[in-house]
């Protein structure tokens, strides 16, 4: 710690003559401090000096306070306040505010409830699949908003690997050397390899000023919808960056914290909010993005373990990150799934439990026709349609439509989730085809479950993309649905037992 902030510190602490602070905990990590009170908190720029970063001045510090107030302000309303002053009057003492000599500064927040942060609420178990999915839907809303810039996408991840070469070249001792010429050598050829495509990426405005530090620290339930905060200030190059890259930084934690299914989830919601057919071109990027954010949060937690009493135990998390880099790297071809059947058969419910497991992290993409339709006529997906969008020509737009989708994902390396009935011969045949054009493995399940339960499962739904009613139900018993050479499966078991069934024949067969 700068010997010019120790005071500071005290202060911030309650120490001090007259002093009336009384906070309930100080929070300190590699660039800042941040003192909680029982209705706001306090957070001041620790004076250090990174390769990436320089707030060793007093008035380096202000201006990123400022910028930080800036940039989160208008995401997080009423949760960032101000900036004030620290003050020295002439007998030494220290207050906020007053008219004395400008010590230091501070940004002001409303404090909120430790038990809203989501990285509090994962730990706890309490990260629902519905959170993941609104998760997803806010980040997207908070990247359609961001600013575009124009810059080079490929030019920014490059600069970001040289310094985590520089950076991390010095910290064998903690991570080990082979570990990290390893990884680094991976990201150098991961990117060698895309770099066209992240220039394209910056052409076609998805290189944004985005949040940059976008894990579930950094995220609160506020006025109960996930809201990023703390946004990365004092770089506008590195807060400047793809928004798939922005996004990589979630998954990214998400998956470190074995919540597989909430990463897979929110990368779905992502891309359905996002409505972008740039974004599953854009998933061949992910492997790169996904490692990169890895190796630096490892950089980040050596760095951070120097403040700590036990640094062993936040340089072993650090190691834990090397290796999940390694991991998002390691080659896994594309495998495309299908799964039909008729309404009420469990189709969507089957895809949810399978997509993280399928293919490579965070999982498949999960394409559902319901969700599809629903976006093709530009409605929420629990509003109810006409049947006349059910008409058999607007299917075979929808269909068609889940079938691009598909191949550009595939095609990006991504595995790929297709769910809808695949009534006849020619649905299937067709998802079949996706496969074979593109040389990857399929797998299609037909879920078979008598007309009663299915009629059953249909009026027990609550809040569904779903429009089938226990009517539509009853009439496809007669539908004839042609030579089913799928693999069939009985829908009436539980749900558990037909996941493990599933992903055991897919990995069997990928042996």
């Amino acid at each position: 710690m700068a010997d010019d902030q120790r005071d500071v510190i005290a202060f911030l602490e309650g120490k001090g003559p007259g002093n009336r602070l009384k906070p309930d905990e100080i929070i300190q990590t590699h660039a800042a401090i941040i003192a909680l009170y029982p209705r706001e908190a306090f957070k001041i720029k620790r004076a250090v000096k990174y390769d990436y970063l320089d707030f060793s001045t007093l008035e380096q510090r202000q201006d990123m306070l400022l910028r930080e107030l800036e940039l989160n302000g208008p995401a997080a309303p009423g949760l960032y306040r101000d900036v004030a002053p620290i003050t020295k009057d002439a007998r030494g003492r220290l207050r906020l505010g007053g008219t004395g000599e400008v010590v230091e500064w501070v940004l002001r927040m409303t404090r909120f409830p430790v038990e809203a942060e989501l990285s509090v609420i994962a730990d706890q178990g309490r990260l629902t699949l519905q959170l993941a999915e609104a998760l997803g839907r806010s980040i997207a809303d908070y990247h359609a908003r961001a600013a575009i810039l124009s810059e080079d996408g490929a030019a920014l991840v490059k600069e970001i690997i040289e310094e985590l070469d520089r950076v991390l070249s010095g910290m064998t001792n903690e991570l080990g050397g082979d570990r990290v010429e390893r990884v680094l050598a991976s990201l150098r050829h991961a990117f060698d390899g895309q770099a066209e495509l992240m220039q394209a990426r910056g052409q076609n405005g998805w290189v944004r000023r985005c949040h940059g530090d976008l894990h579930l620290h950094n995220i609160v339930l506020w006025n109960d919808v996930p809201t990023p905060f703390d946004a990365l200030e004092f770089d506008e190059r590195l807060g400047t960056c793809d928004v798939l890259y922005d996004l990589a930084f979630l998954l990214m934690d998400l998956a470190h914290r074995g919540l597989d299914d909430a990463a897979n989830v929110a990368m779905n919601a992502y891309l359905s909010s996002a409505e972008s057919d740039d974004h599953f071109d854009g998933l061949a990027l992910l492997p790169l993005y996904l490692a990169v954010r890895a190796a630096i949060r490892a950089m980040v937690d050596v760095q951070t373990a120097a403040f700590q009493e036990d640094p062993a135990t936040l340089v072993a998390v650090a190691g834990g990150f090397m290796e999940h880099a390694l991991d998002f790297l390691r080659p896994e071809p594309p495998v495309l799934v299908a799964i039909g059947g008729l309404s009420g058969s469990g189709k969507t419910s089957l895809a949810k439990q399978i997509a993280a497991h399928v293919g490579r992290s965070p999982g498949a993409v999960h394409i559902r026709s319901d969700l599809e339709r629903k976006a093709y006529f530009g409605v929420d997906p629990l509003e109810r349609l006409p049947k006349a969008a059910y008409a058999p020509q607007v299917s075979g737009i929808i269909y068609d439509r889940m079938r691009e989708i598909a191949k550009r994902a595939l095609s990006a390396g991504q595995s790929v989730i297709l769910d809808s009935v695949h009534a006849t011969p020619a649905d299937r045949t067709a998802a079949y085809r996706i496969s074979s054009e593109l040389e990857c493995e399929f797998h299609g399940f037909w879920l078979d479950l008598d007309t009663q339960m299915r009629v059953s499962r249909v009026q027990h739904r609550a809040r569904d993309a779903s429009d089938a009613d226990a009517e539509v139900a009853q009439r496809q018993a007669d539908m004839d649905l042609g030579d089913i050479d799928w693999i069939k499966l009985d829908a009436s078991r539980d749900i558990a037992d037909l996941t493990k069934n599933v992903l055991s024949i897919i990995s069997n067969k990928r042996a």
